[in-house]
């Protein structure tokens, strides 16, 4: 099987990374890992956020909880990681990736629409996230890195899983599938026009 259809059976991904982003993250380490760490930060407070905003559906209280401490240990552990090999850590720059994918959001009309997106843009960022690290786990020259962002893969995998399942159990599956194509088509647009850079994640 080749790449490009094992993320589209795995990810839903319609557009494989650059091959040259992995060449330029591995000469722009402390840049990369850096961004890695805001990265999970946000992941772990947009979780909170979750919770906070939507705290009577109590399966997504219940699934995403020991999210928000997994994200902040993974931060711990790009953290670590930086400081392990006498680097630092950078200040947190505009995600332009998620920005633009914030732009596809449904800003209005029906409540269960809009809770349907919030899951979804998070469904893409953890299936995009996945993806990067595999391309990290294979491509980078050092044996240990390669491990390291193997163990994020694997964990980046399930969290995509369970946005969608979370998304299922509230709405329609054929209305988050329909809506999900959609965010797949929007990404894949955007990856197509966007700048190849090895300073961030996205």
């Amino acid at each position: 099987m080749d790449t490009t259809t094992e993320q589209k059976n795995i990810l839903g991904l319609q557009l494989p990374t650059d091959p040259r982003w992995v060449d330029l993250a591995g000469i722009s380490l402390e840049a990369i890992l850096t961004d890695h760490a805001w990265c999970e930060q946000k992941a772990a407070t947009s979780c909170i956020s979750l919770i906070q905003r939507y705290s009577a559906k109590e399966r997504l209280v219940m699934e995403l909880s020991p999210i928000v401490t997994e994200e902040w240990g993974h931060f711990r552990l790009v953290l670590a990681e930086l400081n392990k090999r006498g680097l630092k850590l950078g200040p947190q720059r505009k995600d332009i990736y998620v920005n633009r994918l914030l732009e596809f959001l449904e800003k209005g009309g029906n409540p269960d629409q809009r809770f349907l997106d919030k899951l979804l843009i998070f469904a893409l960022i953890e299936a995009r996230s996945c993806e990067r690290f595999k391309r990290l786990s294979e491509g980078l020259e050092d044996p240990y890195l390669r491990n390291f962002y193997r163990r994020f893969m694997e964990s980046e995998a399930g969290h995509y899983h369970l946005f969608i399942e979370l998304a299922e159990h509230y709405i329609d599956k054929p209305l988050v599938r329909d809506r999900w194509k959609e965010w797949l088509d929007f990404e894949s647009r955007l990856m197509a026009s966007a700048e190849v850079r090895g300073d961030r994640i996205h």
